[in-house]
């Protein structure tokens, strides 16, 4: 703090770090509670991460019942199904309606916006909070707290510190950092004594020890139709049918998402984890053993597998990979392996190209406001917080769930103490 920064003092003033979708949920329900709201971005704009992750076709929400819904929250599903209660998914779409974004429900139940950009729900989005009277401070950088309790905003015409009868903190987790989440909150909050779980990466890439060759032909292309099995910890198999990339260190895309939880607290205990590809879950074992089973007479291994099962490319380059010059000539152990290919992942990629964070302010560290019990008056929403979800809608959900908590708590908390 510079002795000549100036001190912002408003009554009833709430501030709310990050524009994100939670800082902006938690703005609007403090805005329409009469408080002045102010939020502070460190990025030219706000939304960005937003933005970026609607770039593919912005999945909002997804339509499945409530009950499977609040499973994939895993662990944490009983911790967050009074926030999700309070603004379940079918109360989401009704709030983007209102916004004139409409939203229609696609074949694998996930729910987007009828154009599939973020751009329009966000541009809507901003109008409606200006016109609340929220005002938004791009390249503004929470750095903490003053002596006296402000809070430390560097801006573009240098720091100052900002006077606040309530905060709502919700500065992501810390993935994607060129877009502003990246986790330099966290030592600021363990300097108030704010419990931490370590933040690690979720819906994240594995690495995987590919072959030079495979790298060099095959790092970036797609493995469509396929199926992953795998054994958690807890000794319960899992298996999904889906799609996902072959990259230059491994493996991503969203069927190792979903099982992304599992995979890296199996790799945290023993170092490394195995799953099971299935390269043709449309067929079961004894079919695929009868196809091959043909004498291939002239043909080649890849012509036979091609013209008997119908594997080219990167599913008959998978096969080469795993197994040995000897067993690719066997063609039974060719088929256990279609249906059964092992990978062994021998590691998660860096947290800052995961899609999303595990981790962050401990659970019990907020009230059922989500009220810091360390720091009164500070509230905390979204990756922040220390849960975690699949892709498929279900991320943003909690987003702007927990935002609207933080939001309804803060506004709570100042009438308490009015």
């Amino acid at each position: 703090m510079t002795p000549s920064a100036p001190t912002v003092v408003s009554p009833r003033r709430v501030a709310v770090i990050g524009g994100g979708p939670a800082g902006l949920m938690a703005a609007e329900r403090l805005a329409a509670g009469g408080v002045q709201v102010d939020v502070y971005d460190a990025m030219p704009s706000v939304g960005r991460k937003f933005l970026l992750a609607g770039v593919g076709g912005m999945n909002i929400t997804h339509s499945e019942p409530i009950e499977p819904f609040l499973q994939r929250y895993g662990a944490q599903h009983s911790w967050l199904q009074p926030l999700i209660a309070a603004f379940p998914p079918d109360a989401l779409r009704a709030w983007i309606h209102e916004l004139g974004i409409d939203t229609f429900v696609g074949t694998s139940g996930r729910v987007f916006p009828r154009e599939m950009k973020a751009a329009p729900l966000l541009r809507a989005w901003l109008q409606r909070l200006r016109q609340a009277g929220v005002n938004l401070h791009a390249r503004h950088r929470w750095l903490g707290w003053a002596e006296d309790g402000s809070l430390r905003i560097a801006s573009p015409d240098g720091e100052m510190n900002v006077k606040a009868d309530a905060v709502v903190l919700a500065l992501g987790g810390a993935s994607w950092s060129r877009l502003g989440s990246d986790g330099a909150w966290v030592p600021l909050l363990q300097q108030r004594g704010v419990a931490i779980t370590p933040l690690q990466p979720a819906n994240s890439g594995f690495e995987v020890a590919w072959s030079k060759i495979l790298r060099d032909k095959f790092g970036g292309h797609p493995l469509k139709t396929v199926a992953l099995a795998h054994t958690g910890l807890d000794g319960v198999r899992h298996y999904k049918q889906g799609e996902f990339v072959i990259t230059e260190h491994g493996v991503e895309g969203s069927l190792i998402y979903a099982f992304s939880r599992a995979i890296r607290e199996q790799i945290n205990a023993t170092g490394q984890a195995n799953i099971e590809v299935d390269l043709l879950p449309g067929r079961n074992l004894e079919r695929v053993q009868q196809e091959l089973a043909v004498p291939r007479g002239a043909k080649s291994v890849a012509a036979h597998l091609q013209s008997k099962t119908g594997l080219t490319g990167v599913k008959t380059a998978l096969l080469w990979e795993v197994l040995s010059r000897e067993q690719m000539h066997d063609m039974d152990q060719v088929a256990r392996a279609i249906k059964a290919l092992p990978l062994t992942l021998t590691g998660t990629r860096p947290l800052d190209e995961a899609i999303s964070t595990a981790g962050g302010v401990a659970l019990d560290a907020v009230d059922e406001h989500l009220m810091l019990h360390a720091a009164p008056g500070i509230f905390v929403a979204g990756e922040m917080l220390d849960w975690e979800a699949p892709t498929g809608g279900y991320l943003l959900t909690a987003c702007f769930a927990t935002g609207r908590a933080a939001g309804d708590g803060a506004l709570s908390w100042l009438r308490r103490g009015a």
